[in-house]
């Protein structure tokens, strides 16, 4: 099993920018495909980003321009900087991990964006 704890959500103001992070544990982060999902407020769970175990990296088309995934593995880190933000961004990010057929989830970080 992986353990994922993400960080780096708080209260931000349109425009400005944040970065999340999310360290794994419990198994080699370099073989992992790696993914950010959110979920606001009474609304499903949607893909944000992911970048594979190789690099390859797919982002929501709403999103791509604005937000980059990227990943440390030396850290055992995966980051999603976020560029812009607006009360849309507003929600509860997850980070995702996937090896083969086994795939473990974070407790969330939570992101507001109010002025």
């Amino acid at each position: 099993q992986v353990r994922l704890v993400e960080s780096g959500g708080t209260l931000v103001r349109p425009g400005e920018s944040l970065r999340l992070s999310c360290v794994a544990s419990g198994s080699r982060f370099e073989s992992l495909d790696m993914s950010w999902y959110r979920q606001a407020p009474g609304k499903q769970r949607d893909h944000v980003a992911t970048i594979t175990a190789s690099g390859f990296t797919t982002y929501a088309d709403a999103l791509r321009g604005r937000f980059t995934i990227s990943r440390d593995n030396h850290k055992n880190t995966m980051f999603l900087q976020m560029n812009n933000l607006g009360p849309e961004d507003t929600a509860v990010y997850y980070c995702y991990a996937r090896l083969g057929g086994r795939s473990d989830w974070g407790q969330g970080t939570q992101v507001t964006v109010s002025s």
